[in-house]
């Protein structure tokens, strides 16, 4: 597996953590965001849609992290990260597109660099977004959540929730507002799976 990626981008970094809770090698050939090269010929001809992550596998390029973490699911299904029962597994489908679909994109370079080019105030508009989603998951998180997102193992929701934590810092949220993400981003940090995907850890990193 050939992971294209950017050491801090949220996307890239869940589906670290995805790959190392599965145990799965993987190369990673790092994407600078800040110098353009997710337009570059070389990386558009892997994603036309010139984001990352994009995932190398079995002659074929995986693109849309939410997409990535699910295959992964399927090829590799132990250990789970969904729970066995239908309406559990909705619920964490749920809780991860929380964050992948209605924090994260609203915080991500290029909407922020747009906020900008509008006379906006990017940092303030990012962490906007993320407080309103934080609430949600806080009140999700007391209903569903034992020591991890969802129940006492690590699951797709987390996969996507403690990058946005890591963001959510970057943006000065203070995260100690919510005793429950709190506890699991404290949590994470002393998995190996997570440490391993860390941004600071990183082969491109600053």
């Amino acid at each position: 597996m050939i992971l294209h990626g950017y050491w801090r981008s949220g996307t890239s970094y869940r589906t670290r953590i995805a790959l190392n809770l599965k145990g799965l090698a993987y190369e990673q050939r790092p994407v600078d965001l800040r110098t353009g090269g997710q337009r570059s010929a070389a990386f558009l001809a892997l994603n036309p849609q010139g984001l990352v992550p994009a995932l190398e596998v079995d002659g074929q390029v995986l693109t849309q992290s939410p997409s990535i973490l699910e295959w992964l699911e399927e090829r590799y299904p132990e250990p789970p990260l969904l729970p066995s029962g239908l309406g559990d597994r909705a619920q964490v489908r749920a809780m991860a597109a929380l964050v992948a679909c209605d924090i994260h994109p609203l915080n991500n370079l290029r909407v922020l660099n747009a906020v900008k080019a509008l006379g906006g105030e990017a940092n303030g508009w990012a962490a906007g977004w993320i407080r309103s989603g934080f609430d949600a998951l806080e009140a999700l998180i007391e209903r569903h959540g034992n020591g991890w997102a969802f129940g006492e193992t690590p699951t797709l929701a987390d996969c996507c929730l403690v990058p946005q934590v890591y963001s959510a810092r970057r943006f000065e949220v203070d995260v100690t507002a919510w005793p429950r993400i709190a506890d699991i981003e404290a949590h994470a940090a002393l998995n190996p799976a997570f440490q391993a995907a860390h941004p600071d850890g990183q082969p491109d990193a600053d």
